[in-house]
């Protein structure tokens, strides 16, 4: 009986101690993942919303654990106060202008603060500095951008179903240069017509090079042109003298126009003689019988000579005289 007492007693001693070493390694465990057990700095940040992060989240850095979540507090209007315990051995790795943000353990494990960023110029973080952060979408937010972006695609995809099938048929300009053989050609020929412009625009473009060219060349007009003084200056005191004379034209002209003005005036004025000569129709009547009386006159003239050409006193002298032209002439023809 004694011995079996003491098996017991022994049984239990065994299970007394598994459960005390259980609960020992269940304890430094645990402080091990809550740095319990670890000498640490406290620090915080400030979010607008912290998207469920709880007290006891870890804060990771550069993928490596540095800390956890001390205290989550709501301090005012849309501001969330986070301490933050940092391990004293990721102290020298985490500068002042480093920046804090909230993430998630995984694609949907539980939320974390990521600490990022900063340069080594910048001193080590101390205890009571506060991290500038970065605000993120939340999932809600960024399942409302989701969605919205996943209206505007279905609704690009329905015009593309719309347009494909219109091109399909032939409508629309790429629908005919589909379907409609005419208009590929026409378009075809537009093209022709294009590269025959750049290639006659490639021409024109090479020969004002070759011509630019060409002034370069010493004793050509266009390099005289271009570079001697000289003739610069002849061809302005040309245009200069050109200028004169178009001035002296132009006061030429005013007079000329100054002189039939005149003259009309004369001619529309009755009491002028030429006035009188165009608008005085007695003048115009007593000067056509004038002009009859004179040519009257001049034929009776010409019978009255032809007549003293046929009298006997001078017929001789007249023959003579022809004879003397006859003679002159025929000197002249030889």
């Amino acid at each position: 009986m004694r011995s079996t007492g003491n098996r017991r007693a022994i049984i239990v001693g065994i299970f007394i101690f598994l459960g005390v070493a259980i609960f020992i390694w269940t304890i430094l465990t645990l402080g091990s993942q809550k740095n319990t057990f670890q000498r640490s700095i406290a620090v915080k940040t400030f979010f607008k919303n912290v998207n469920g992060l709880q007290k006891g989240n870890n804060i990771w850095f550069s993928g490596v654990k540095v800390g956890t979540v001390e205290n989550v507090t709501l301090i005012g209007n849309e501001k969330v106060e986070v301490d933050m315990n940092i391990n004293e051995s990721s102290v020298p790795y985490i500068h002042k202008n480093a920046k804090a943000k909230l993430s998630t353990d995984g694609l949907i494990g539980n939320k974390i603060i990521e600490i990022y960023g900063g340069s080594s110029q910048a001193p080590q973080i101390s205890a009571g500095d506060v991290l500038n952060n970065e605000e993120l979408l939340s999932t809600d937010e960024m399942m409302a951008t989701l969605s919205k972006n996943n209206d505007n695609l279905l609704a690009i995809t329905d015009n593309l179903k719309i347009i494909s099938a219109q091109m399909a048929e032939g409508k629309g300009s790429v629908g005919k240069l589909l379907k409609d053989e005419t208009f590929a050609d026409e378009l075809t020929k537009t093209v022709m017509t294009l590269k025959s412009a750049a290639t006659n625009l490639q021409q024109l473009s090479a020969n004002v090079s070759h011509y630019t060219a060409r002034l370069n060349d010493s004793g050509t007009l266009a390099n005289d042109l271009v570079s001697d003084t000289v003739i610069f200056s002849k061809l302005r005191a040309t245009v200069g003298k050109l200028q004169q004379m178009a001035d002296s034209s132009t006061t030429v002209i005013k007079s000329l126009q100054g002189a039939a003005s005149t003259v009309n005036e004369g001619l529309k004025n009755p009491n002028t003689p030429a006035g009188m000569l165009l608008g005085d129709e007695k003048t115009a009547a007593s000067l056509k019988t004038t002009m009859q009386n004179l040519q009257s006159a001049s034929v009776k003239l010409n019978d009255d000579l032809e007549a003293v050409q046929h009298n006997f006193l001078l017929r001789g002298f007249f023959r003579k005289k022809a004879k003397a032209e006859k003679a002159a002439s025929d000197t002249i023809a030889k």
